[in-house]
């Protein structure tokens, strides 16, 4: 199943990441997958520190734990700015209405999600542990179930494939969940097979159980039951070991239809991608290219081939 071309995801960016030169310093941060995406997602961007009315450029902060407890301090002038941070991430995050992930900037006192610096003690050489910013702490706390990542993770490309996946496949849901019809939702549940047999097994069942709707419960009364459980099944990168059983499943399709020499350059790609030397959509490409070939109508309508724009695949 194709993305509909007039849905896009929602995306909240750090207004640092090649979009303007927002940061402490005066710089933006080049970031060419933000271009690269641009065309295929609604940007929301933002940048906390200048909402909450630092300048550009500005003295750096920093969060400083005192007494067990966080504060967001500017060491130059002394002043703390964590009451004003929690209240406009409070106010921007809930008045969000749809969104499907973010990229924030990492290491960022307000927007880091894991990296940042949380220094203990307010002196200039106090040691430090690592955590999320303040605005990045709350967008995870509000939308657990989203597609949430900084720009240094996704430079790697197995995590910017599980990114893009849930970005897309969250997105595409978000159409069927407002569309009221236990028809595309069962719809999404079919086309989404293979891909949720890749990523949680488990969830995949569940959600099959609830999408089957035995009971006849109204579309209104299920629905939230299955979003969680499609946002549990895409809350971490799939296990190899589990996308590798989904590739060999599907060239089983094609095993009386294709040469010895087909066979060798796909079981060499297979390997390749079992020790990391490739991404998944090198292994994938060649099972889009037979679906395509023997007009396999199965998996043609499966999005574990098609989980995002290809223009978009590492």
């Amino acid at each position: 199943m194709r993305m509909p071309e007039h849905l896009k995801p929602v995306v909240v960016l750090s207004r640092c990441l090649d979009l303007e030169p927002v940061r402490y310093d005066g710089q933006v941060v080049p970031y060419d997958f933000v271009r690269q995406l641009e065309p295929w997602v609604e940007y929301r961007p933002v940048c906390p520190e200048v909402e909450i009315g630092l300048g550009v450029p500005r003295d750096p902060i920093r969060i400083v734990e005192l007494h067990g407890r966080a504060h967001l301090i500017q060491p130059d002038t002394g002043a703390d700015y964590s009451e004003d941070m929690k209240s406009f991430a409070d106010e921007f995050l809930n008045s969000l209405g749809a969104v499907d992930g973010f990229i924030l900037k990492s290491r960022s006192p307000s927007c880091g999600i894991k990296d940042t610096k949380i220094f203990q003690g307010s002196h200039e050489k106090a040691p430090s542990t690592r955590g999320a910013g303040f605005f990045g702490a709350r967008a995870k706390e509000l939308y657990p179930g989203l597609a949430v990542e900084d720009e240094e993770r996704l430079r790697d490309y197995m995590i910017r494939e599980h990114f893009l996946t849930k970005l897309f496949s969250l997105a595409r849901f978000r159409s069927v969940k407002g569309g009221g019809s236990m028809r595309r939702l069962a719809h999404f549940q079919s086309v989404n097979e293979l891909l949720l047999m890749a990523y949680n097994q488990k969830e995949m069942r569940t959600l099959g159980r609830i999408a089957a709707n035995s009971g006849n419960k109204p579309f209104a009364e299920l629905i939230g039951d299955y979003e969680r459980h499609l946002q549990a099944a895409f809350k971490r990168a799939p296990r190899y070991t589990s996308v590798i059983n989904v590739l060999q499943h599907a060239a089983g399709y094609f095993t009386r239809q294709l040469s010895s020499e087909e066979k060798a350059i796909y079981g060499s790609s297979l390997d390749k991608y079992r020790t990391r030397q490739v991404p998944v959509s090198v292994v994938s490409s060649i099972l889009r290219s037979w679906i395509v070939r023997f007009g396999e109508e199965y998996l043609a309508t499966q999005t574990f081939f098609d989980p995002y724009p290809a223009t978009l695949i590492a």
